[in-house]
């Protein structure tokens, strides 16, 4: 898997299928609005990227799609290949297709990565794959991602650096192949060895029938995957939206030149 190239040119262009759509999205946090009216239309094959401040609302609206229960969602709509997300239990929504990369993912002391993944591709995929076609299939997307097979053995996320573990969500988004990858900081507490790991993993799994939503905060990540769509987020609402040259801007900037336009 190549590290050196950033911007690589890998990702699929996009069928004009909407994946997602939100529209008018409002959600409160005990009792605080947090999302302002939020709308975003994710089309199969795009990657879109969220960029904000701490606190302007992007991993609520993770949270809020993957149907975090305390995520109060009090008014708009979210459509997943146009069905209604709001309607659906957090496990309907893995099973119809969406995947969620935390920020912190927890270790599972006891449980081997190995069975792990069974399981989790047990639970979420409709085309169960047998025992016996389990083990390929894991080796192939290990050999596609560059992860060592000492991972099979090893406890999930027990004692793993934070590269290891991110590695080891883009190695389940393998396993699951989902139609929205929402990847939630994916970037945070990688060293720039691992960041150019985990970003060349992303691009492996772009596709043209698939979508991916990256929410950072920093633009380093965009760097080694360029988005087709970035969006700003500010205060609950986006206040700004274009391509991987907004992201570059904001390095620049930062988002103080923003906060100005919208006032």
């Amino acid at each position: 898997m190549s590290e050196e190239t950033p911007n690589p040119s890998n990702g699929a262009p996009s069928n004009g299928t909407p994946i997602l759509e939100v529209t008018d999205l409002r959600v409160a946090v005990d009792g605080k609005e947090i999302l302002k009216g939020l709308s975003l239309t994710v089309n199969a094959g795009e990657t879109h990227a969220i960029m904000g401040r701490n606190g302007s609302g992007k991993s609520t609206l993770s949270a809020a799609i993957m149907g975090h229960p305390r995520y109060e969602v009090t008014g708009g709509s979210i459509l997943f290949e146009g069905e209604d997300v709001l309607a659906m239990a957090v496990h309907e929504r893995a099973r119809k297709g969406i995947f969620l990369s935390f920020q912190y993912p927890v270790a599972l002391p006891g449980v081997t990565v190995s069975n792990f993944l069974r399981q989790a591709v047990k639970a979420v995929r409709s085309d169960d794959v047998p025992t016996k076609a389990f083990r390929p299939l894991v080796k192939e997307n290990m050999k596609r991602l560059d992860i060592p097979n000492a991972f099979m053995t090893r406890y999930v996320n027990d004692g793993f650096s934070g590269g290891e573990k991110k590695r080891l969500e883009m190695l389940q988004m393998a396993m699951l192949q989902p139609s929205l990858a929402i990847l939630d900081e994916t970037d945070s507490g990688l060293d720039i060895d691992a960041l150019k790991v985990v970003s060349a993993a992303i691009n492996l799994l772009r596709d043209k029938g698939r979508a991916q939503l990256l929410i950072t905060h920093y633009q380093r990540i965009l760097r080694y995957v360029e988005p087709d769509f970035v969006h700003v987020l500010l205060g609950g609402q986006i206040v700004k939206s274009g391509g991987p040259e907004l992201a570059q801007e904001l390095e620049t900037r930062g988002y103080e030149w923003l906060e100005t336009e919208a006032a």
